[in-house]
């Protein structure tokens, strides 16, 4: 299968989008480490109307515009890893997770440390949002794009979040 990618600049850093034929299949991080999500090689597609369409809404995202996003989504893994991936989903705009919350959201209670492994191998960055869980101290903890990135996300959406509390 085809896969084709695009690149975008984003106040966290470039970003690399990487979609087949019907979806997005990831959005990875330029500096992160090359073997966290394996896939074929994807090849240049600037104009890619599912790249495009996901490069327009991340960039709402970025300017607070947009809270959810609205793309075929078709991220590779296991059913255990698709689990969690479903669940990080359901985590709302501007909050957070502990894992053991995701754990226990998916019915594995005692497997922390597994769906941490599985947050960590999330090939949809931001829009499957992992940066919204955080240790259960509050800790931020390991994140592809490194903490700082992960750190600004969480900041992005807590500003977003407060503003649009304040419209309301």
């Amino acid at each position: 299968m085809t896969l084709w990618y695009k690149e975008m600049n984003s106040p966290v850093g470039t970003l690399r989008l990487i979609a087949n034929a019907r979806a997005l299949v990831a959005i990875l991080w330029k500096r992160e480490r090359p073997d966290r999500v394996k896939m074929a090689t994807p090849v240049p597609a600037p104009e890619h109307p599912i790249l495009c369409a996901a490069e327009r809404q991340l960039n709402e995202y970025f300017t607070g515009r947009r809270s959810d996003f609205e793309l075929p989504l078709e991220p590779h893994g296991s059913d255990f890893q698709k689990k969690v991936w479903q669940a990080l989903r359901k985590i709302p705009f501007g909050q957070t997770r502990s894992y053991r919350e995701i754990a226990e959201a998916i019915g594995a209670a005692a497997a922390i440390r597994a769906v941490g492994r599985a947050n960590g191998k999330n090939p949809l960055s931001i829009v499957v949002p992992c940066h919204r869980v955080i240790g259960s101290k509050g800790s931020l903890t390991g994140f592809a794009g490194g903490l700082p990135a992960k750190a600004a996300l969480l900041a992005l959406e807590a500003d977003a979040a407060a503003k649009s509390r304040g419209a309301a």
